[in-house]
């Protein structure tokens, strides 16, 4: 499994946008977008199929469909940590969205929202959107650390929410139960909201261990939002789906009701619920051997970048992207536009677009393809120069 002749690259020349195959010219390679190469496990397909079978596809409960929701609880109690019920997840149309209603629902125009730096995008896209102020925080390029003095410095009476990414999307980072109950205390001291996108969480590398944000501490639970999706772990980021959970519940309820769920307004499509419950109920084992394969590329995208004298790689903890230094003085814009022109791959700049400030002079690389693909772009891009 997860070779080349497992991927149906005319599948990918039709269907796959977001800067990868369907988008570019014969001949690039994209290690582009966070997205699979590889097609959804058939278990997916067979539990689509079966559910359309009695040509029925009616308007489910608002909030997300029994199976949905149970499905999710369990994935969080059982492989993160959590202490969620069924009640405590609400269906949205993507992690995406779920971060955009979450700032919508916490922040007035002009309130501050801190965020890490370097970051993906969308963190600063979400808060911009609802009039929000950004305060960035940096955070090592590297390994991810967070400088908590410049944490709490930046904190004024007009912050309302601390937004963090665990794993860390570009880093790479697991953070830790005790860091996590560090930015806690830190938030509960200021009567501050937090905002987990845990997007990343089943593609954790090593064994290491994962902690969903509101499991650490007391504090934690308290005006907390965990989100969720599942493009990156089962390959379904055309479906849509994703997850905000909280364990208050009369929070949750309410952030329901202000996020116009309980009308036709809102509502996220019942396929793809049946979609992602199946993708826990069923396709683990895949998950698995596709993980395993991950770690595997993870290893030798590490390798080859490290004897490059080109790029200096950080060691993903997580995430499917490594997000390497660039060594040749070229600006993360111009390294990205070489490696296009002359090695015929794309790669995403670490310009202040895609990740903030703090990503320039780095380049993000998806490895989440055939290990020969990933292979012949790393060799085009070190060759390139």
């Amino acid at each position: 499994m997860f070779t080349n002749t497992d991927i149906n690259f005319e599948a990918l020349k039709r269907k796959a946008y977001n800067g990868r195959w369907a988008t570019l010219e014969d001949g690039i390679i994209p290690l582009t977008a966070a997205d699979p190469d590889f097609r959804m496990s058939e278990e997916i397909e067979k539990g689509i199929i079966e559910y359309i079978k009695d040509g029925y596809l009616s308007y489910g409960p608002f909030s997300g469909i029994p199976e949905f929701k149970k499905s999710v609880a369990k994935h969080f109690n059982v492989e993160k940590k959590g202490s969620f019920t069924p009640d405590n997840v609400l269906a949205v149309n993507s992690a995406a969205q779920g971060m955009f209603l979450i700032a919508k629902y916490v922040l007035q125009p002009g309130d501050e929202a801190i965020i890490f730096d370097p970051v993906d995008f969308l963190f600063k896209k979400t808060v911009d959107a609802v009039g929000g102020t950004i305060r960035l925080c940096p955070v090592d390029s590297k390994t991810g650390d967070i400088d908590f003095e410049m944490l709490v410095s930046l904190i004024s009476p007009k912050t309302k929410l601390i937004s963090i990414c665990n794993p860390h999307n570009p880093v790479g980072r697991v953070y830790s139960k005790e860091v996590l109950k560090k930015i806690s205390e830190i938030a509960a001291a200021h009567d501050l909201w937090v905002m987990s996108d845990e997007i990343w969480s089943d593609i954790v590398y090593d064994n290491i261990e994962f902690n969903t944000y509101s499991s650490v501490s007391e504090e934690a639970k308290r005006k907390s939002f965990t989100v969720f999706g599942f493009s990156k772990s089962f390959g379904i980021a055309g479906l849509r789906i994703g997850a905000v959970l909280c364990n208050d519940q009369e929070l949750l309820d309410d952030f329901t009701e202000k996020s116009n769920f309980n009308s036709t307004i809102e509502g996220v499509s019942t396929l793809s619920q049946i979609a992602a419950s199946v993708a826990i109920e069923k396709a683990k084992p895949w998950f698995k051997d596709f993980l395993t394969h991950l770690q595997h590329n993870r290893d030798l995208a590490y390798a080859m970048l490290n004897n490059s004298g080109i790029l200096a790689p950080n060691h993903p903890e997580a995430t499917f992207v490594i997000f390497p230094k660039i060594q040749n003085g070229l600006s993360s814009d111009a390294f990205a536009q070489h490696v296009l022109q002359e090695g015929k791959v794309a790669i995403v700049p670490g310009s202040e677009r895609w990740f903030g400030k703090g990503a320039e002079g780095h380049v993000r690389i998806c490895f989440s393809t055939s290990h020969e693909i990933l292979k012949e772009g790393l060799h085009r891009i070190i060759n390139s120069f």
